[in-house]
C-alpha cells in the first residue's frame, strides 16, 4: 500500500473486505469495503492535509460527484488529525 498510508489501521471489531489505494481526481486515497457489526459500507479515506480545505459539505458533495456512492446513500464523514474518512453505501 502507498506509504502515505502506511498507519492506517481498522477499528476493532471491523473487518475489511476490500482495501486498495487508489486515485480521487489527483489525490491518493484508500478505498475500502468493509462490515461491523452486521453493517456493511464502503469507505474513502483522504490524508487529512489533502482535504483540509474542503468543508464536510463540499467533501461529500466532491464523493458524491463520483460513480460509486448510491444516489439514495446516507454520508458520513469522519476526520482524524491523519486521516478523513468519508463513508457511505451502508446494508444492514
Amino acid at each position: 500500500m502507498n506509504d502515505k498510508f502506511k498507519d492506517l489501521s481498522t477499528d476493532e471489531g471491523t473487518k475489511i473486505l476490500f482495501r486498495s489505494p487508489m486515485k480521487w481526481g489527483e489525490l491518493d486515497i484508500v478505498y475500502e469495503k468493509w462490515n461491523w457489526e452486521g453493517i456493511t459500507a464502503e469507505s474513502i479515506i483522504f490524508l487529512s492535509d489533502d482535504v483540509k480545505e474542503m468543508d464536510d459539505e463540499a467533501l461529500e458533495d466532491d464523493v458524491r460527484d463520483g460513480p460509486i456512492v448510491r444516489e439514495d446513500s446516507q454520508v458520513t464523514i469522519k476526520r482524524g488529525e491523519k486521516f478523513t474518512f468519508v463513508n457511505f453505501n451502508f446494508v444492514s
